[in-house]
């Protein structure tokens, strides 16, 4: 119970910081087991995504994050493990790991998660290409959608080796589900999964 009221205190602090809000396009707010995907600028993404979210969605929803960040201090690591319940994943590999394993458990449980497929944070424009893990989740659970989310100027309000955040209004579009094709290649599918998500991205 405590978490949970800490969780709710987090997410308003955070809407109010950033004076966030969600566009959704091309869907609507569903409980059922589903993946968020988003491009990546800053170690507070998963977190404005998991403010802005309706609180029912909320708690079903768990951010997969990389072990090496979220496990170097107490705090963090209550955080993630106890406030966000965040999937942890090691960033290197090594034999005998199973990061697909980790994320399809939550999602046979019925519970969505938010991924970051490009892997690293972009420091630039557009995105950057995407890791396959995305499709191996679709090649496992073929009928799960894939929620494209941009994230504008979360980047620049929380920016790399910054403490404080930056006054800036941030803006999280959620758009038209993608789902994999029968038979689609993985770089058709991954193709595909950009496409939806640069769409969200606003023009100048």
């Amino acid at each position: 119970m405590f978490e949970k009221t800490l969780a709710s205190i987090f997410c308003a602090i955070i809407r109010i910081l950033t004076g966030a809000r969600a566009v959704w396009r091309g869907t609507q707010p569903e409980t059922r087991a589903q993946i968020y995907y988003a491009n990546h600028r800053s170690h507070g993404d998963f977190i404005l995504i998991w403010a802005i979210l309706p609180p029912a969605l909320r708690a079903v929803t768990r951010p997969v994050a990389g072990a090496d960040y979220w496990l170097a201090g107490w705090l963090r690591r209550y955080l993630i493990e106890r406030v966000f319940r965040g999937v942890l994943i090691d960033r290197h590999v090594k034999r005998g790991d199973d990061p697909i394993g980790a994320m399809l458990g939550p999602l046979e449980a019925g519970e969505s998660l938010i991924v970051f497929p490009e892997g690293t944070r972009n420091q630039g424009d557009g995105i950057l290409p995407f890791k396959p893990g995305i499709h191996h989740l679709a090649e496992k659970r073929p009928d799960t959608e894939f929620i494209p989310v941009w994230i504008e100027n979360l980047g620049r309000a929380m920016p790399k080796g910054g403490i404080l955040v930056v006054p800036l209004l941030c803006t999280v579009t959620i758009g038209t589900p993608v789902t994999l094709e029968p038979g689609e290649r993985r770089a058709d599918f991954l193709s595909r999964c950009q496409d939806a998500l640069l769409v969200l991205e606003p023009s100048e």
